[in-house]
C-alpha cells in the first residue's frame, strides 16, 4: 500500500470489479487507502466463464494490506443496486467515490438485435449508473463532496460512414449516453463541490476484450493499453480539487500525459 494515502478514509463503490478494469481500479483505489467496496455479479471463482470473482479481488487487497469488502449485485435488478448502496453505508460508511465501470454486451447488427438484449443493455449501462448516482447523491451533496466517475468507450465516438463495423452500435450509443448523463450531471451539482468524470480506457486486454475476439494476434502492441495505466488515470480523476477536475470527457492516455502520471505496480 502506498504511504501517500490519496485516499485515506475515503469509502469507494466499484461496480463490474470482479476482473479487468474494475479489478484493478478497485486494488489502486485500496493501495492509497480506500475502503474499496467490490461489486459484481460473480461472486466466487468458477461462477462464470470468465476468470476472476469479487471475494478473489477483495482477498487480493487485503493481502496487500488494503481494506475491502465484497457485495454481490446484478446492476439489472434495482432492489440489488439499492441493496448496493445501503450495505456499503452499513459496512464502510457513506460513499465518497462512485466508479460506474459494469457492463453487459451484445456484438450483433442492429437488423438482428434482440429487444431483450437491448434492454439489458440500457438497463445495466445507461440506467444502472444513473440510478446508483441518485442513491449517493443525497449525502454527497449533504457533505458538499464526492466523486463519480463513469468508465466509457472510444465506441461513444461516432464512426465513419465506411468503416466496417462489428455490431457495436448499440454499445457505442449505451457509452454516448453515458457521456452526456456526465456532463449533464457535472453541471447540475458543479456548485456542491462533486466531481463528475467519464474515461475511456483505449484497449486493454481484459478477459471480456479477449472472450469477444477484440484482439488478435494482428493487433499492434502499441494499440493495446496496459490496465494499469487505466487505475492511475483513473485513481487521478477522483481525488483534488472538484472544482477544477469535473465534466471531462477524457481517455486514459491522455490523464497520464497531462498530469505527468507513471502508472503504479498493481502487483501480481
Amino acid at each position: 500500500m502506498s504511504n501517500n494515502s490519496l485516499l485515506a478514509g475515503k469509502v469507494a463503490v466499484v461496480t463490474g470489479a470482479s476482473r479487468g478494469i474494475g479489478e484493478a481500479i478497485a486494488i489502486r483505489y485500496a493501495m492509497e487507502g480506500a475502503r474499496v467496496i467490490v461489486s459484481a455479479r460473480t461472486l466466487d471463482d468458477g461462477d462464470h466463464v470468465l476468470e476472476g470473482s469479487i471475494n478473489s479481488v477483495v482477498k487480493r487487497i487485503q493481502d496487500m494490506g488494503g481494506e475491502a469488502h465484497a457485495l454481490r449485485c446484478d446492476l439489472a435488478i434495482e432492489a440489488h443496486r439499492e441493496n448496493l448502496i445501503r450495505e456499503t453505508e452499513a459496512v464502510f460508511g457513506p460513499v465518497d467515490i462512485l466508479v460506474n465501470n459494469a457492463a453487459v454486451t451484445y456484438f450483433v447488427p442492429v437488423e438482428q438485435f434482440k429487444k431483450k438484449h437491448y434492454d439489458l443493455m440500457l438497463e445495466v449501462q445507461v440506467y444502472a449508473p444513473f440510478h446508483l448516482v441518485q442513491l449517493c447523491l443525497p449525502g454527497m451533496i449533504e457533505r458538499k463532496s464526492g466523486w463519480i466517475l463513469n468508465i466509457s468507450s472510444h465506441a461513444a465516438i461516432h464512426p465513419a460512414k465506411d468503416t466496417a463495423g462489428r455490431g457495436g452500435t448499440v454499445y457505442g450509443m449505451c457509452k454516448a449516453a453515458l457521456e452526456r448523463f456526465t456532463t449533464g450531471l457535472a453541471a447540475e451539482v458543479y456548485e456542491h463541490g462533486i466531481g463528475v468524470n467519464v474515461i475511456s480506457p483505449g484497449l486493454v486486454a481484459t478477459p471480456g476484450v479477449v472472450y469477444h475476439n477484440l484482439i488478435t494476434d494482428n493487433t499492434p502492441k502499441e494499440m493495446i493499453t496496459p490496465v494499469e495505466h487505466m487505475a492511475e488515470a483513473c485513481l487521478r480523476l477522483v481525488h483534488g480539487d472538484a472544482n477544477d477536475i469535473t465534466g471531462k470527457i477524457t481517455y486514459a492516455v491522455d490523464v497520464l500525459k497531462d498530469y505527468k502520471l507513471e502508472p503504479a505496480d498493481l502487483g501480481s
